[in-house]
């Protein structure tokens, strides 16, 4: 079975970017597996201004690391 995350390693910041999006995604997914009491819950969150803010930490923290992988993209 293929790795959903083969690697850290991306050519461009935007990449890594997605990718930190994408590391949040699914750790929501592993954390609460039920994808209808996701979707029941997404309009409570959708509207929290602090859930909103805490979703953008856990990304930052995820491009912080992605970044570090990639050498922050220091060329040469």
């Amino acid at each position: 079975m293929a790795s959903w995350l083969p690697t850290l390693k991306t050519d461009t910041p935007e990449e890594g970017y997605d990718l930190a999006v994408k590391m949040a995604r699914v750790a929501v997914k592993l954390t609460q597996p039920d994808a209808e009491m996701r979707d029941k819950l997404r309009p409570e969150y959708a509207s929290d201004a602090d859930a909103l803010i805490a979703v953008s930490q856990v990304v930052a923290t995820h491009f912080a690391t992605v970044a570090a992988a990639n050498d922050y993209w220091r060329k040469g």
